[in-house]
């Protein structure tokens, strides 16, 4: 029998005070939907609205309803806890419970598939995180947070704050009995270009939490895209008890755009660490509890990187060990992303001899994808960066102080990478979306199921390399899980 996790000091402790780390992975792609994680371009809503055009809402609501309910299974939740690891962050996006015509209206079905996965994982005894990633309006500008547009509405319209406000009330009170979940995570990645506003948010949805459900922790990332904290108020740990402050530890090192290849030399890892040093300096100087709710690296991939492959993988494999000899280090309580995607980062990935993958592989639109760089996460624009380079010399030319050019929220989003966000993953991607839906034209339920079916665990294949080192890791530090 389980109890409530509490924060306490820096630690997370059991009912007993005996220290609990909690190590895992991000289930993404699937309460949240992701391009990069399951193969369409731009965000969730407009493929969702687009298949609808196409097949009709009846047909439409089949195909992803199957997807949610094959994406994880018991056969999922084994597996993760054969790994060694004890917790899942379950990426929720707030449309499965409340329409934005109809809003503060909870949806009759609204917790139907979340029930499920959080049950499914305390049966095999892994904690559950329920992380919020996407905020109605937007709470960044962000693909993930499935509102299409680069401006965060979620801060500078108060009904988009309320709505949240209110949705958190009622998961909170729906799960405030539930002690296979460790706790709620309140917002991913919020960008509140004003930085007040975000703990403002805050302060309203912990007292709205805690006036259902006094039990479970809040995990509360940092400001711009979980990486500062400089905006946040000095009491934070008596103003906000039972938190533990979350940072995501992503290394450029594990991404194409890396400086130069990982050689795991001292001026590398020096680099690593200071960089994630910097994201948890500020819980340090106050001793404050951190969890890293987001970090890992990309993997290359045969059909695309040819014989480099190996070589680059393991690399990335190099990148992931050592961050987490960094992690251990400071007994962190971790969640690498991601559990499952159709190749790109998951634990586990969809076959490409599957029904879906070869739908969308035979028809070309895959490489197209890649080849545009039409996904921002991970991407290697290198086929299409001519294209888009005289956009950002013009603006160069057009604005030449440098000043005025650091737009929020730089540094994350450099002039580079805002027009990549704005000309590529949001305008070109969007042309794409139709293309993507006309691939179900004429499919029955029943092809329709088959296609769903490609991201059960059965259809899935396991990405060895990561999944030992991970195993690895437990194996040798299991004293401490």
């Amino acid at each position: 029998m389980t109890s409530f996790l509490r924060v306490k000091g820096t630690r997370i402790v059991d009912e007993n005070d005996k220290e609990v780390i909690l190590r895992g992975a991000g289930l993404g792609g699937w309460l949240t939907m992701e391009n990069f994680i399951t193969g369409y371009p731009a965000c969730e809503f407009q493929v969702r609205e687009a298949l609808a055009t196409v097949i009709g809402e009846q047909k439409a609501f089949f195909f992803f309803d199957k997807v949610l309910e094959y994406f994880f299974v018991k056969d999922d939740a084994v597996f993760f806890k054969s790994l060694g690891l004890n917790c899942i962050r379950i990426a929720i996006n707030y449309r499965h419970f409340e329409d934005d015509m109809n809003p503060r209206v909870l949806k009759a079905d609204g917790f139907r598939h979340l029930d499920r996965v959080v049950r499914l994982c305390a049966e095999q005894g892994v904690y559950t995180i329920l992380d919020m990633h996407t905020a109605p309006g937007g709470q960044n500008g962000g693909w993930h947070s499935d509102h299409g547009n680069h401006i965060a509405g979620f801060w500078i319209h108060k009904d988009f704050q309320d709505r949240l406000i209110w949705l958190w009330t009622e998961i909170a009170n729906h799960y405030k009995d539930a002690k296979w979940i460790a706790g709620y995570n309140p917002m991913n990645e919020p960008a509140d270009p004003n930085h007040f506003r975000l703990v403002e948010f805050y302060d309203r949805v912990h007292a709205a939490i805690r006036s259902v459900d006094s039990n479970h922790i809040l995990f509360l990332d940092g400001n711009t895209f979980s990486t500062d904290f400089s905006g946040f108020p000095d009491d934070a740990g008596t103003r906000w008890p039972n938190s533990s402050f979350a940072i995501h530890d992503y290394s450029l090192y594990g991404f194409p755009k890396a400086p130069e290849p990982y050689g795991r030399t001292q001026e590398q890892r020096r680099r690593i660490q200071r960089s994630y040093e910097k994201k948890r300096q500020w819980m340090d100087e106050r001793g404050l509890c951190v969890w890293n709710g987001e970090w890992g690296p990309v993997y290359a991939r045969a059909q695309y990187d040819g014989e480099a492959t190996e070589e680059i993988n393991a690399r990335r494999y190099d990148v992931l060990k050592d961050q987490l000899e960094l992690y251990d280090k400071d007994r962190l309580s971790w969640s690498i992303w991601l559990y499952k995607d159709i190749g790109f980062q998951g634990m586990v990935h969809v076959s490409p001899s599957t029904p879906y993958m070869r739908l969308f592989w035979e028809s070309g639109f895959l490489q197209k994808k890649h080849r545009l760089a039409v996904d921002s996460w991970g991407a290697d624009d290198k086929a299409v960066r001519h294209v888009y380079e005289p956009i950002v010399n013009l603006i160069k030319e057009a604005v030449p102080d440098e000043k005025d050019r650091q737009l929020y929220p730089y540094p994350i989003w450099t002039l580079e990478r805002r027009v990549d966000k704005l000309a590529r993953n949001t305008l070109l991607a969007e042309f794409l979306v139709m293309e993507w839906a006309e691939h179900f034209v004429g499919k029955s339920e029943r092809q329709l199921d088959e296609l769903a079916k490609s991201f059960l665990f059965g259809n899935c294949l396991k990405r060895e390399g990561l999944n030992k080192v991970l195993t690895e890791y437990h194996t040798a530090h299991n004293d401490a899980l």
